[in-house]
């Protein structure tokens, strides 16, 4: 199985909110956003493992800052943690007022974990993550606290 690095796969999708994405007081609704968030991470996740993904987890989902009509909407997203078919996405929402030249918010940021699934619909294994700088290193060590938690959260469970 191929090793691949963070860079390989990082995306952004940007978006600029219309009216049927808000409320009457244009504020957009934060399940549109959720959304482009979990498109974000899909499109790292498929891109790493090459296959079918699913969202199976979102951890630590903050709402910083509203989001209005008529902004533009940035998602960042990049590998953190890589297991043996999960890949644990950060996603970063950026806003920024197309009216005027504020400087850009981060409105959002969340952790999804995605799973990847052979054509049978089963988890599947994927490329290892290569971490080229200490900051790569010190969020997947902090990703991989994160995947312990949950895998001993879910033995509780059981």
């Amino acid at each position: 199985m191929d090793e691949k690095t963070i860079s390989y796969s990082r995306s952004q999708i940007s978006y600029v909110m219309m009216p049927n994405e808000a409320n009457a007081a244009g504020n957009v609704h934060g399940g549109e956003i959720m959304k482009m968030m979990d498109t974000a991470a899909y499109v790292v996740a498929r891109k790493h493992s090459r296959c079918n993904v699913v969202t199976a987890r979102v951890d630590e989902l903050e709402f910083h800052h509203p989001i209005y009509v008529g902004e533009l909407v940035t998602c960042k997203a990049e590998l953190v943690f890589v297991g043996r078919s999960s890949m644990e996405i950060h996603v970063t929402v950026l806003v920024e007022d197309l009216n005027c030249d504020m400087s850009t918010r981060t409105a959002l940021t969340a952790y999804f974990t995605m799973i990847a699934l052979d054509d049978e619909g089963r988890p599947t294994e994927v490329p290892r993550l290569i971490v080229e700088t200490e900051d790569e290193r010190a969020n997947f060590e902090k990703g991989r606290e994160r995947y312990e938690a949950h895998k001993k959260r879910r033995k509780k469970r059981k």
